[in-house]
């Protein structure tokens, strides 16, 4: 996509600094356990759906709204988001606040279990509803999570909807949430754990995602796709009734593979692909974040996604 187009995807979430740990196991109570190896990297599944996205899309196309604070986090992190070509012009800076972490333990077995402390994400308010709707258009995609206020990104969404714009929300993480939330929402992304908590359907194979997207539409959003995570998703709506495979890669850390997923479907939809190509899309991207370390630094190039297509 030319950077001269009008059609944007905007990012409305959290932006944190990732501190990962990497072990063996937990330690116990009161046990000193010496792990692998420590390392930093940008995330927050705002910012790093914003790179998966730019990645794919290009410069030009994609800007974030959200918060970071006045600390050395917050300078690396914007200049991250800068170096892979999405737009923080609509990122506030703010004073005295200390930007958002997310202490990240990968075991043996490379499961991730993720803390996060939101720092300056937490004061998100007013001021990026206002930003989210000048940045939003007709052509607009909307990616938003649930990281910030539901409120503000509750507001933005409506704004987005009723310009005509394409909506996508990953809800994660699982929050209590207002009733019709969810009605501004044109295409939900959970995972197997988040569709559970909106369903109450157990998701462990393909006919339960199925299961629980149907129950998804049943709420008044017209696409769910179910997330397997290695498995690939189920997609239901918009003339798709679908289960699409996953793809088999060797797996470094997984991290952020919803994440790149999500920012696959959005450079799908902004540049007019049917649903089932921007999943296909979706899904390479998602594989190919896995096989390597790291959050944004992990998000595939689009001649990465495309050669990897051309071997399947």
């Amino acid at each position: 996509m030319s950077e001269s187009s009008d059609r944007k995807i905007v990012v409305v979430g959290g932006i944190n600094m990732d501190l990962f740990i990497q072990a063996e196991r937990f330690p116990l109570p009161g046990e000193t356990f010496e792990g692998e190896s420590f390392f930093t990297g940008g995330g927050g599944k705002g910012a790093n759906q914003a790179i998966a996205a730019a990645q794919l899309a290009g410069p030009g196309v994609v800007e974030m709204v959200g918060r970071v604070g006045d600390d050395a986090f917050g300078v690396d992190l914007l200049a991250n988001l800068n170096r892979y070509g999405v737009g923080t012009d609509s990122i506030l800076t703010v004073e005295g606040e200390a930007s958002g972490i997310a202490l990240i333990f990968s075991d043996r077995q490379r499961e991730n279990y993720v803390l996060p402390v939101y720092g300056a994400n937490a004061t998100c308010g007013d001021a990026e509803v206002d930003r989210g709707r000048r940045l939003i258009s007709s052509t607009s995609v909307l990616l938003m999570q649930q990281e910030i206020s539901t409120e503000v990104t509750g507001a933005i969404a409506k704004f987005a909807h009723e310009a005509g714009a394409t909506v996508i929300h990953d809800p994660a993480p699982v929050r209590e949430l207002p009733d019709g939330y969810f009605d501004n929402v044109s295409i939900l992304v959970p995972n197997q754990l988040e569709a559970e908590a909106l369903t109450g359907i157990r998701v462990t194979d393909a006919q339960s995602a199925r299961d629980a997207a149907h129950a998804i539409r049943e709420t008044s959003v017209p696409v769910a796709i179910v997330k397997l995570g290695a498995d690939g998703c189920y997609v239901a709506g918009d003339g798709v009734e679908k289960y699409f495979p996953g793809h088999k890669v060797e797996a470094v850390a997984t991290v952020a593979a919803g994440d790149a997923f999500a920012g696959g479907l959005a450079t799908g939809i902004v540049e007019g692909m049917d649903l089932a190509d921007a999943v296909r899309l979706a899904n390479a991207a998602g594989a190919l974040s896995v096989t390597r370390e790291g959050a944004q630094d992990s998000m595939p190039s689009r001649d990465e996604v495309q050669a990897f297509l051309e071997r399947l």
